[in-house]
């Protein structure tokens, strides 16, 4: 009886966290507990050659978009993201494709991103690892 008990409760602890967690799935099969999406930069890629309403977002700083960046990305610095708006997306329903440096301001922005009532946000990590044309 307490060996059955045990498994029970092992049971509860494993599935609990999993059934209470607003969670949903990615195109690549990540889960993400937020509301953006995080995608591989192949799936970035072909997003923007196939899709002309994606915007890519750079959200690393000025000086660093100059250096190089995605061709046709706009710079907005995840600093300068806060609780309004910004003004170089009026759309919260277009496709907003961000990325860094290394994923860790992309993952921030998108976040905050969402939180501000954006729908269609996917993060792709940093250009240090993006393999395709920059400028």
């Amino acid at each position: 009886m307490k060996r059955k008990a045990m498994v029970c409760l092992l049971c509860l602890l494993l599935l609990l966290p999993a059934a209470c967690a607003d969670t949903r799935s990615g195109q690549n099969g990540q889960v993400q507990e937020s509301g953006y999406e995080q995608i591989s930069q192949e799936e970035a890629k072909e997003l923007m050659d196939t899709r002309e309403d994606a915007l890519v977002l750079d959200v690393r700083t000025e000086a660093e978009y100059e250096e190089a960046h995605i061709p046709g990305a706009v710079c907005v610095p995840n600093e300068s993201i806060q609780d309004t708006m910004p003004e170089e997306l009026p759309d919260k329903e277009q496709l907003i494709l961000v990325y860094c440096r290394s994923g860790n301001r992309s993952k921030q922005a998108a976040e905050k991103l969402a939180n501000l009532g954006y729908t269609n946000v996917m993060e792709f990590g940093g250009i240090n690892t993006w393999p395709y044309e920059t400028e």
